[in-house]
Parts: structure tokens; sequence; C-alpha cells
């Protein structure tokens, strides 16, 4: 439908790796990105049914068109781009300094659009193509404690409305995918602002609000669910503009709809 050159931004482990594997195994020519990679010294003839990791800081704009000139270089076109690069920044507002909330907009954000603006011109001259962003149920509701995080997804989910529209007309396939707790070393990645391990006024409801995200994420389904998702998107003539996972996630998504906002909020206050 799209062609069969892939890129998954964010590929060496959870939700872009699993996808990357769903990609190979349906015979992809898969290019796998993280920033610890190293270009290969030489490709198989043979890349059907393979992933090519290569590096990709999206943080930076150099490695960005590196790495695309390298795809482009080798295959002559990019059909599918997945973007799963991200992290979580935990502290209350007033314990995040103006540098964690840019190094995280850097990457959950505006690196997301760095790789979608140098793939863009590429799609366009195909006249054809598919952009699938990782967003969260953190982009509609917003949780204590994960300001940033949730401000860098409401953020994705906005740019990735307006994308969908505005490519719409070059044959160019535009949606999200939603996940909730998912299980996946996410959890062990987050990030906590400095000024939140020494400030008692949020300490103690910082540890709980993190406490239960925790929880819920290690009790999660694992990484499938997002594929099954994202092969839904990838396998649809017209795909949705978002697909919320798990069924648990689509009642929450419905509720923040036809709840009163302070009724919403009170539920999140109780839980985190």
């Amino acid at each position: 439908m799209y062609g069969k050159v892939a890129l998954v931004v964010g590929a060496s482990s959870g939700m872009g790796k699993a996808c990357a594997e769903y990609l190979k195994n349906h015979g992809y020519i898969v290019y796998g990105t993280s920033r610890k990679a190293t270009f290969p010294d030489l490709l198989s003839e043979k890349r059907e049914g393979t992933i090519q990791m290569i590096p990709l800081d999206v943080t930076q704009e150099k490695s960005i068109i590196k790495a695309i000139d390298y795809i482009l270089k080798n295959e002559g076109q990019i059909n599918i781009l997945l973007n799963c690069a991200g992290y979580a920044l935990g502290g209350a507002v007033e314990d995040i300094s103006n540098d964690e909330a840019h190094e995280i907009f850097d990457t959950n954000f505006f690196g997301m659009m760095s790789v979608i603006r140098h793939v863009l011109p590429i799609m366009r001259k195909q006249n054809k193509g598919l952009i699938v962003n990782i967003s969260s149920v953190a982009g509609f509701i917003a949780l204590p404690f994960q300001s940033m995080y949730s401000a860098t997804k409401y953020a994705v989910e906005a740019m990735t409305e307006c994308l969908r529209m505005e490519v719409k007309p070059f044959g160019i396939k535009v949606s999200m995918i939603d996940p909730g707790d998912i299980r996946t070393n996410f959890t062990s990645s987050r990030k906590t602002a400095k000024a939140a391990l020494i400030n008692p006024a949020y300490k103690e409801r910082h540890k709980k609000a993190v406490e239960t995200m925790i929880k819920d994420e290690l009790n999660g389904p694992g990484p499938e669910i997002v594929v099954n998702a994202f092969a839904k998107i990838l396998n649809s003539k017209n795909p949705p503009i978002r697909v919320v996972v798990g069924i648990k996630y689509k009642c929450v998504a419905l509720l923040k709809r036809i709840l009163p906002a302070k009724v919403v909020e009170y539920v999140l206050e109780k839980i985190y």
C-alpha cells in the first residue's frame, strides 16, 4: 500500500522494538534507530525482512539528516515513519527547571517534529507515505507530577491532528497511538526533576503518584498491544486519527469527553 521501507525512530527497546519486529516479520526493510547504534559496515543485498539499526539522536538535526540520507542512499525511498522516541519526567511544576523542561520537549516533541519535517519532502515526492506518532493517554488526560510529560504529549496530539490535514492532498496518511500503562523499560527510564528530590513541599504526594504509575505499568500489558494498534493503522486504507490502546483507556477517553472537568480532576486526585 505504501511501500516496503520503514523508519522506526526509537527501536532499541519497548514499543519501538516490538513494532520494528512486526514490520520485519511482514517482509519490510526496517531501519531502526537508537542513539548508541552505529552505521553498518556493509548491508546485505537482501534486506526484506530485516532490521538495520542505525544511529539517530532526535535532538540533533545533523544526526537526523545523516540517518535519513543513509536510508535514501541505500533504498531511495522512505515509505513508513514510526516515531517512538521519548521519556517521562516526574516532579511538580515548581520543581522542574527550564533546562529540564526544554530537554524533555526537545526529545518528545521537537525531535519528533524534526524527523517528520525531513521525511515529508521524500513522501511528498513519492505521493504516498504513512506517519505514525506514539503519543499517550497523558496527551488528553494531564496527570499530577507528570506535567511536562503530559505537556509534550498534548503538543504531539495537536501537531499530529494538524499534520494529518496538511498532508492529506499528497497521499500521506497520519495517525497516532495513545498507549496507557504498558509494561516496558519506559518505567525504569523515567527521570525525576532534581529539585523534586529535595523539596519537601510535594515529596510525599509525588512519591505516591510515581508509585501508582510504576505499579500500573509493571502490571500493564506488554508492548504487543501497541503492535496490534500499529498493525490496524498500517493495514487500513483510511487509518483513524488515533487509536487508544486497551479497553480500560478507551473507557477513560470516553469518560473524559462526557464527564464534567471537576469530576475528572477529583478522580485523578484520588488515584494519584
